[in-house]
């Protein structure tokens, strides 16, 4: 990259640029972008995969944040086809915008590991319009959204975002392969939506809600921190063994406990809520 497209990392937005060539090459095979597809990339940075995207003949949209690196982009992608630059908050931005045709954006993105799993939320939001994503992400927090139950990586994040995709972690990523080099390993992740959800809830705000109440207390058993929404004989009911902690269940429990809740909780109540 010329010194035109020198551009000091700013801490404020969790920026780390990736300088590695090989890893570039690496997560480029992974997505596999091919002419004719829409790809959305989130905080494209300096453009170390801009550029690769855009080479596969795709339909690419980026969102930046950073004022300063719009220029930059500009000079070094305005004249590219298929190529369009929205600057603003990926958080608050209406992916609806971009496609009303369903699973027709692939999502890219490294993402600042301190708004990740926000963006990861609202992204599942627009889940409908959206064939796969591909993040670059913290290395825990990649385990945590691949995560099986039983272990400690087991909660809110890893079965609320199972429910809507399938996980894949693809392969980790070292410091080194950023500048500035962060104090924590990265790791790729594919998200890929369900066509069909594997086990749908009745009401997903319920099942948002008995998660979270859940693992609030993930070391007391679900008879216990799930006693404010669900009675012993609820619990049961739903076949669940109150007496087992929360990172023993599966997703299929968690939404039979969902569905449960959302069997005694009336219409209105839930509305409001």
């Amino acid at each position: 990259m010329s010194d035109t497209y020198q551009h000091r990392a700013r801490k404020r937005f969790g920026q780390n640029f990736l300088h590695d060539a090989g890893v570039i090459h690496r997560i480029l095979r992974a997505i596999h972008p091919k002419a004719g597809e829409h790809l959305v990339e989130i905080g494209p940075g300096q453009g170390a995969l801009t550029e690769g995207l855009l080479d596969s003949g795709a339909k690419l949209d980026v969102i930046e944040l950073d004022l300063d690196l719009v220029p930059l982009l500009r000079e070094r992608f305005g004249d590219r086809e298929g190529w369009s630059l929205h600057q603003g908050d990926a958080l608050k931005f209406d992916f609806a915008r971009l496609s009303d045709r369903p699973r027709s954006l692939r999502v890219v993105g490294n993402l600042p590991y301190n708004i990740s799993t926000p963006l990861i939320f609202h992204l599942l939001s627009h889940a409908e319009r959206i064939h796969d994503m591909h993040f670059m992400l913290q290395k825990e927090v990649v385990e945590r959204l691949a995560a099986q139950p039983g272990g400690g990586d087991w909660g809110r994040l890893s079965i609320m975002v199972q429910y809507h995709c399938r996980v894949e972690h693809l392969f980790n990523v070292g410091p080194g392969a950023f500048n500035p080099a962060p104090k924590v390993d990265s790791a790729i992740v594919r998200l890929v939506p369900h066509a069909q959800l594997p086990h749908p809830a009745q009401d997903v705000r319920q099942l948002e809600r008995v998660v979270r109440e859940a693992f609030n207390q993930r070391r007391k058993t679900l008879r216990n921190t799930l006693k404010g929404l669900l009675d012993a004989t609820a619990i049961e009911s739903a076949g669940v063994d109150g007496s087992l902690r929360p990172e023993q269940l599966d997703l299929a429990a968690f939404v039979r406990l969902a569905d449960q809740l959302a069997s005694c909780t009336p219409e209105g109540a839930r509305d409001e809520r």
